[in-house]
């Protein structure tokens, strides 16, 4: 596998977070992770977008990584939050998305960043396993869904 860089708007990157998305609407019966997104966000130093593509060049996997700083939905100074990943179904299992997470936090540490936090889902036990064998651990709720009974949020001193 190879991951690279891409823009969070990348072609490829639009057609997993279109299958991400569709993923998320049959789990938990609605339209999708609304959390609004800019590609500029995703912008080095201020983030990081990646994705993994096979030896054909087909995109297999996708996650990305966001400045936040203190605000009113929770944050704290410091914070990179962990956004989109994602791998394709028939690449589970590999070991992309453990790489794809410890590019990113390698990434946000070497920007400046100081905890890496995530808002995932009860509806999702495969990502929980991920974050929480890679050290993440239960925190206080933030983001866009910090009121869902469903939302789990997740954080890492980086």
């Amino acid at each position: 596998m190879n991951i690279r860089r891409v823009a969070f708007d990348h072609p490829d990157a639009v057609k997993l977070n279109d299958q991400v998305q569709a993923e998320y609407a049959v789990r938990y019966g609605d339209e999708g992770d609304v959390t609004p997104l800019d590609p500029s966000m995703f912008e080095p130093p201020a983030g990081l977008y990646l994705m993994a593509y096979d030896v054909q060049e087909r995109p297999m996997a996708t996650g990305g990584w966001r400045t936040q700083g203190e605000n009113d939905e929770g944050y704290s100074d410091g914070d990179a939050e962990l956004k989109r990943m994602y791998v394709i179904e028939e690449a589970r299992g590999n070991g992309l998305a453990r790489r794809i997470l410890a590019a990113l936090e390698d990434d946000a540490r070497a920007a400046g960043r100081i905890r890496m936090v995530l808002e995932t889902g009860n509806k999702q036990p495969e990502a929980i396993a991920l974050y929480a064998s890679s050290g993440y651990e239960p925190c206080v709720k933030f983001g866009h869904y910090r009121f869902h009974e469903d939302s789990r949020c997740f954080a890492k001193l980086l």
